[in-house]
């Protein structure tokens, strides 16, 4: 244990006698230079200085050595304890000095009270600019303290550019990050409940009525064979809605995970784009919707994962389809636009509301807080815009929306272009 708290003492107790010996030599060397005293003289002066600055060494190693300023209640305390120490110091170097070197009883009384008087105001003055000190320390303890019990929000004013005063930005600082992680914490314990509380509901409504439906046929409470059909089909299409929605809360469990699983590979835009309008083509048929797609003739390799980005052209398409009335219109397009490849949906709906529109790619937002849904489809969770936006994201690109009321819904998102792509691979 003391090799351990006398290596940490060393380099200051080295720079404690550098000090006091500079002090020594440059005393000596005014001495000689202002009184020029004959070499006897000052042979005896380095004498009398020399025993009391090794006098002086030890007392300060013994008080340091000793610790008894680390024991005292406050900092204020051990700086006046030091400012004592040092001006304690310089009265006995002072007044033996002073004694050896035979000045009458008179004056080196007068000399020792003056020293005293000057100590006293050293100590004084010492006394004020530790409480200066420990003012603003107390402000750190107490915002510390206030940080403890859960207030976030505490900060310590910051003034002057002194050690404490960059403590003082370092503890704002980090109380602002701690603020941040309390709100971003509070908002995942929100997203959370409302995960288990959307889940639950849309994973009961389906259940109930696969119970009610089941129940009927097990029963045979139904026995004509369109009867039976229809209710197999409602079955399958339930089934379909429960299957959907815990593909989509796995999909999101993969974006909270950061997608290390990605499989990027160079695809043809152009063929994904006309395979989403291949396979919505049966639906927007029935809906008595017009479903087209371009694609500029520059454009065909993307760097991208197929599946996912399939996902993002999949639940842009089906949410159009959920919002655009009979007779409506859907369009596909994949245009260059400042350096980048921009992939559009639009559809003619009657548009999101302005103050909806930030909260358009929020978890569980649902449609009908935007604009009118078609009664005839069956509504999302209000996930498959949150997760096209994140994979959108782990693409490298971005996804946004614009909208006007009675002008419909244009939600478009960006790609690398492939020249790009090479230059950094």
């Amino acid at each position: 244990m003391m090799p351990r708290n006398i290596k940490p003492l060393r380099p200051r107790f080295l720079s404690y006698l550098l000090g006091i010996v500079i002090v020594l030599f440059l005393t000596l060397w005014l001495v000689s230079l202002v009184m020029n005293p004959p070499p006897g003289d000052l042979r005896h002066l380095a004498t009398y200085l020399g025993l009391t600055s090794i006098v002086s060494a030890a007392v300060g190693f013994i008080f340091h050595r000793l610790g008894w300023w680390r024991q005292l209640p406050r900092l204020s305390y051990a700086l006046i304890l030091g400012y004592i120490l040092a001006g304690g110091l310089t009265l006995f170097n002072v007044w033996v000095n002073a004694r050896l070197m035979f000045i009458n009883e008179h004056d080196l009384a007068l000399g020792s009270l003056l020293l005293l008087f000057a100590g006293g105001i050293s100590i004084a003055f010492g006394f004020f600019i530790s409480n200066t000190i420990t003012e603003a320390l107390s402000r750190l303890v107490k915002g510390a303290d206030q940080i403890s019990q859960g207030d976030f929000s505490t900060r310590v004013s910051v003034s002057g550019n002194d050690e404490i005063s960059q403590l003082s930005k370092a503890f704002n600082q980090m109380a602002k990050r701690l603020e941040q992680a309390d709100e971003n914490e509070r908002a995942l314990d929100e997203a959370r409940r409302n995960l288990v509380a959307w889940a639950s509901h849309d994973l009961r409504t389906p259940l109930t009525s696969l119970r009610v439906m089941i129940t009927a046929l097990s029963d045979g409470i139904i026995d004509d064979e369109e009867t039976i059909a229809r209710y197999l089909r409602q079955s399958q299409n339930e089934i379909d809605r429960m299957s959907n929605l815990l593909d989509n809360l796995f999909e999101l469990a993969q974006l909270d995970a950061g997608f290390h699983d990605l499989n990027f590979e160079w695809i043809a835009l152009p063929d994904l784009i006309s395979d989403t309008l291949e396979s919505f083509a049966a639906q927007a048929k029935m809906q008595e919707i017009s479903l087209e797609g371009s694609v500029n003739k520059n454009i065909d390799l993307v760097w991208a994962a197929p599946e996912k980005l399939s996902r993002v052209l999949d639940n842009l398409v089906s949410n159009a389809l959920r919002y655009t009335p009979n007779k409506g219109m859907i369009r596909i397009s994949a245009e260059l636009e400042d350096n980048e490849i921009l992939v559009s949906v639009h559809d003619s709906g009657n548009g999101i509301n302005s103050t909806d529109l930030p909260h358009i790619f929020e978890r569980f937002y649902r449609g009908e807080k935007s604009r009118p849904r078609n009664k005839e489809k069956n509504g999302g969770v209000g996930l498959g815009l949150a997760i096209a936006k994140g994979l959108v994201e782990a693409h490298g690109g971005k996804i946004r929306v614009k909208s006007e009321s009675g002008q419909g819904t244009r939600f478009s998102f960006s790609l690398p272009i492939k020249e790009n792509l090479e230059k950094l691979l």
